[in-house]
Parts: C-alpha cells; sequence; structure tokens
C-alpha cells in the first residue's frame, strides 16, 4: 500500500516499462526521479499505470550532509478494484456551518423581535407609519454608506443595468413596508403576523394565474389550512380594524411580487445579500420620501413629535431610532442568511420567526386573546411550515 518518491543526486533513472520491473497486483512503486544538477529538463517519468495519492500521512523531508531529501507518500493503482477509503474528518466543518447558522438563526429572530416591540411603541404615541416607514429605511441607507465610506464593508460594483433590474424590486419593496406599518398602527403586532403568514398562498395565486406556473398537489393541500387559520384568527380577533387587516393583506401581495421581480430581474448579478439590501433599501428610500411627504407632510410630523415628546419623554427619541435600526439590522441579517442556507431551510427559519414575534408581542404587550383566534394562528402558521416542505 506504500509507495516511496525518492530526489536524490547519485541514483539513476527507474524506468517502469523496463525489463527488470515487476508489477504488484494492488501496490506500485513510484519512480525515483533523479535532478542532474540545476538542468530539469533531462527528468523523465513513466508508469505503466497512473497513480492517485491515498493517503499524506508520515509526509516528511529529511535532509543528509550530502543534501539527500527523500519524500514518502502513499498511492495506488488507479485501476485498483476496491474504492479509496480516505478518512477525511468533515465533523468539525459541520459543526461549525451548524453554528453559524444557528447563530444566523437567533440573531435574525432577536433583531426582529426587538424591531416590532419598538416600532409597536413608536406608532401608538407617533400614529404617523409614513414617516415610521421612511425613517427605518434611511437609517439602514446611513448606516451602509457609512460602512462603504470607511470600508468596513465592501461597497458593491454595480452598474446602470443593476439599478434597473433592481427597480420594480424596490417598488413592490416599499408598498410592503408601508402597507405592513399601516397594519401595526391600526391592529396588534400579533395580529399583522398571523395575517402575514398567509404570504405563501398569495404567492401560489400570482404564480398560478399571472405566471402560468403549475404546483404539485401537496402544494395546493397547504394553502387549506393557511387560509383557514388566517379566516379564523381574523373574525376572532378582538380588535379587528379593516385598515389594518387590508395593511397585511397588500403587504403580503406586495412581497409576493418582490420576490418574483427579484428572481427574474436579478439573475446573473453577483451582488451579496447584505449589499443587495443595502441597494434597495436605497432605492426604496428615494420612492418613498415625496409620497410620505404628500400623504402625512411636515406639518402632522412636527405636532405629533412634540405630542410624543410631551407624552413619553426622551425615551421616545431613543425608541424610533431603536425601530429604525433594527429594521435594518434584522433585514440585512436575513439577506446574508440566505448567501449560508437553502430556500427550504430560510422559509422553516421565516416560519419560526412568525412564531416568537406573536408570542414575545403578546407577553410584552399583554394582548388580549380568545382561544379560538390563537388555535387559528396555530393552524396558519402549521400550514405555512407545510407549504415550505411541499414547495421543495
Amino acid at each position: 500500500m506504500i509507495s516511496q518518491v525518492k530526489y536524490t543526486s547519485s541514483l539513476p533513472f527507474t524506468n517502469f516499462g523496463s525489463s527488470n520491473f515487476i508489477p504488484r497486483p494492488k501496490l506500485c512503486t513510484l519512480p525515483i526521479v533523479q535532478h542532474v544538477g540545476k538542468n530539469t529538463n533531462n527528468l523523465s517519468l513513466s508508469s505503466l499505470k497512473p497513480l492517485y495519492i491515498s493517503s499524506t500521512e508520515n509526509f516528511s523531508f529529511s535532509t543528509t550532509k550530502l543534501t539527500r531529501r527523500e519524500t514518502e507518500c502513499h498511492a495506488y493503482e488507479a485501476d485498483r478494484s476496491q474504492p479509496l477509503e480516505i478518512n477525511i474528518d468533515i465533523a468539525g466543518e459541520q459543526a461549525a456551518q451548524k453554528l453559524k447558522i444557528g447563530l444566523y438563526f437567533a440573531t435574525w429572530w432577536a433583531l426582529n423581535v426587538v424591531f416590532n416591540i419598538y416600532n409597536k411603541k413608536v406608532l401608538n404615541a407617533f400614529p404617523y407609519p409614513w414617516l415610521t416607514s421612511t425613517l427605518s429605511l434611511a437609517a439602514g441607507s446611513l448606516i451602509m454608506l457609512i460602512s462603504w465610506a470607511t470600508r468596513v464593508a465592501e461597497a458593491p460594483k454595480v452598474n446602470l443595468e443593476f439599478w434597473k433590474a433592481l427597480f420594480p424590486v424596490a417598488v413592490a419593496h416599499t408598498i410592503g413596508h408601508v402597507a405592513a406599518t399601516v397594519s401595526m398602527s391600526k391592529v396588534a403586532v400579533s395580529f399583522t403576523h398571523i395575517i402575514k403568514s398567509g404570504e405563501p398562498a398569495f404567492s401560489v395565486l400570482v404564480s398560478k394565474f399571472l405566471l402560468g406556473e403549475a404546483f404539485p398537489l401537496q402544494v395546493y393541500l397547504s394553502l387549506l389550512p393557511i387560509i383557514g387559520g388566517c379566516a379564523l384568527a381574523a373574525v376572532t380577533e378582538l380588535n379587528f380594524n379593516m385598515i389594518g387587516f387590508m395593511g397585511a393583506m397588500i403587504s403580503n401581495v406586495a412581497f409576493v411580487f418582490r420576490n418574483i421581480f427579484s428572481k427574474k430581474g436579478m439573475k446573473g448579478m453577483s451582488v451579496s445579500g447584505m449589499n443587495y439590501y443595502a441597494c434597495l433599501s436605497i432605492l426604496s428610500l428615494l420612492l418613498l420620501t415625496p409620497f410620505a411627504i404628500a400623504v402625512e407632510g411636515p406639518t402632522m410630523w412636527a405636532a405629533g413629535w412634540q405630542t410624543a415628546v410631551s407624552q413619553i419623554g426622551p425615551n421616545f427619541v431613543w425608541w424610533v431610532a431603536a425601530q429604525s435600526v433594527f429594521y435594518h439590522l434584522y433585514n440585512q441579517v436575513s439577506y446574508m442568511s440566505l448567501d449560508q442556507i437553502s430556500p427550504l431551510t430560510f422559509s422553516i427559519g421565516n416560519t419560526m420567526k412568525r412564531i416568537s414575534v406573536i408570542v414575545s408581542s403578546i407577553i410584552i404587550f399583554h394582548t388580549p386573546i380568545q382561544p379560538n383566534n390563537a388555535l387559528g394562528a396555530a393552524i396558519a402558521i402549521l400550514g405555512t411550515f407545510l407549504y415550505s416542505q411541499a414547495k421543495q
């Protein structure tokens, strides 16, 4: 099983094709290569069979006073009947990858929970969702511009075609973001996320009727608990509000189109997840700002800000800053995780994220919830999980 390669200045060439060579059935000896001075053009090497290195154990160089060097390695003949048993320990790498994914998920969920808590606090005291949405995008854009300028993060290399492809994605992202914020300004955080768990149903319906895509039967069946659970949660919601309900529904549709535009327009674009979302935030901010000014305006913002500060105190400024920064951070981590995990794993993580947000918001805000409402939420989330399984 062991063959030897020797580098020497005294031994002649040994040719595997010579009459003195007797091949072994399983193993063979690598040729001895002779160095003649510094002339490497005279080196020759011949073998009856190609060899594969099977092990680098005990691979070492040894030197003597006569500058003699020896190298030993193990090799098998290429036509060996049994497969090579190469023992490579990758358990450490797998454990490290699992730990990395786990940290991504834990960070993603924690940041999302913190954002939703502060976002709801701000909206309760300052009911201006258009400005709140604008500040969220502005904070993320500022963070990334500073990161690029200081070289903390590498700036993306993009061109005009990139921005053209990103434009419809940004439009859908802007609509979905504002609609979700409007929803949370009118209803409980838990109710908004229960309705938003129905996004897979809209994804299938839009893809089916507008794009002509076909899905397996199990995908359609998984939509039944999603739709049924969302409907049950809606009719049993104690603080039901039509604007809040429609905001969550519009957000679902907008994010479905965002995903479709993203898949179609970004093919062949080599931009990391972090920079992709940064560019998306900047373009969305440019789109949203004029509409936010038109819908609400500085006059309403100034009056609302003064009222909120007088009621809450200086902590209100911290709430606004926190919800803005944490919005960017949780989205950035989610996009970065896409570079490390499969779409299935991401879908499962997104489902579990909604559970953490719903449960934490109910506990923190003491949201009253009826048994039927909780059952509807559980059924909808279970359907979302089944959809992520059936979609693969």
